[in-house]
Parts: C-alpha cells; sequence; structure tokens
C-alpha cells in the first residue's frame, strides 16, 4: 500500500471506531430510557405486527403519504438501498481489485444514481417552503455527506485508484453519523418496532 492509502485507510477505520462506539452509546442511552407497558388486552400477535411492519407496512399502499407522493417515495427508497449497499461495499473495499468487472460496473451505476438522489433532495428542500423553511443546517451537511460518501463509492467501483478518496470520504461519514441526522436509521428500527408491537397487539394491520 502508498502512503495515501495507509493514511486514507487509518481515517476509515477510525471513522468506524468512532461509529461504533457513538452507536453503542446511543443503544445503552435508550435502552435506559422507561418503558411504558401496554395495558389493553391482546386481540392479535405482536410477532406478526413486527413482521408486518418490516415488510407490508413499508409498501407504499400502506402509507398515505408514499401513495400521494410516489416520486418521493422511490427516490428514499433508491437512496436508501444504495446506501446500504454503500456500507456492504466499504467493508468489502479490500478486495476490490479482484472484483468481477460486472459486479464493480453495476456497483458504480448504482451508486452515480444514488449521488444523483441525493443531490436531488437539495432541489425538493429548497423548492419546498416548508421543507425550507423547516430544514437545518445539519439536514444539508448529512445530505451532502452521503452524496459525496456515494459519488466517491462510484468513482472508486470505477477505478481503484479513486478509493482512497472514498475511504476518507467514508470515515468522515461513520464519525460522523452517530452525532448528526444520520443517527435516525438507528431510530428507525425502533419505530417499526414499536408499531409493529402496538398494530399487532391491537390486530388492526392492514
Amino acid at each position: 500500500m502508498s502512503l495515501l492509502e495507509i493514511v486514507a485507510a487509518g481515517i476509515a477505520i477510525a471513522g468506524g471506531v468512532i461509529f461504533v462506539a457513538g452507536i453503542v452509546a446511543i443503544l445503552i442511552a435508550l435502552q435506559r430510557r422507561p418503558y411504558g407497558v401496554e395495558m389493553a388486552p391482546i386481540k392479535g400477535s405482536p410477532g406478526r405486527g413486527v413482521f408486518w411492519s418490516f415488510t407490508l407496512g413499508m409498501a407504499p399502499w400502506a402509507k398515505a403519504s408514499a401513495r400521494l407522493h410516489w416520486m418521493a417515495y422511490l427516490r428514499g427508497v433508491i437512496l436508501h438501498l444504495s446506501i446500504f449497499a454503500g456500507a456492504a461495499y466499504l467493508i468489502a473495499t479490500p478486495w476490490l481489485g479482484v472484483m468481477p468487472g460486472p459486479l464493480r460496473l453495476s456497483l458504480t451505476v448504482l451508486f452515480a444514481i444514488g449521488a444523483v438522489m441525493g443531490l436531488a433532495g437539495f432541489g425538493i428542500r429548497l423548492a419546498n417552503p416548508t421543507m425550507r423553511l423547516l430544514s437545518v443546517p445539519d439536514d444539508y451537511f448529512a445530505l451532502a455527506l452521503v452524496t459525496l460518501f456515494l459519488a466517491s463509492g462510484a468513482m472508486s467501483a470505477y477505478s481503484v485508484a479513486y478509493l482512497p478518496f472514498f475511504w476518507v470520504v467514508a470515515g468522515i461519514t461513520l464519525a460522523y453519523a452517530p452525532f448528526g441526522k444520520l443517527k435516525h436509521f438507528l431510530y428507525f428500527f425502533y419505530a417499526r418496532i414499536f408499531l409493529g408491537l402496538v398494530f399487532g397487539r391491537k390486530n388492526v394491520l392492514e
């Protein structure tokens, strides 16, 4: 490895360590919060509710906002799928040189499309007066980081010469995630679980 690659890899690893430590701290704080036990009698299956919440409960026809805003829904799906793929890709980058060409090309296209969806987020926030009013600097910074993460991922998948750049961006993104808006990915799982538990218990699944 060259000096540049060593430094970039160090930044990525340091970012990963900060990310793990930050997420663990958040999880500990969340688990210490009091939980209000549901007193109503069980009318359905909480487990089935959780399963529904992570499957059909996320379908566009189960969400009024998605039914009314299909384009925004699809943009969000593509953006988040590309981010999760980018996280898996980051772990696999030490073996980038031996990845099959078709796989790297597919990842390049996926990350590039994801980056475009990220850029579209700026236009959406700026064009909508309500979203523009509610948006704070952290919203734009988090969106910029994610967009740059995907763009640099596309560049590195296309050419291994850009891998150090991707590692640096990834390290910064990971280090920032537990402290900014990006940590919402963790609360997403809590929200879906509690939603499923409540809906399943009350037997009001769609």
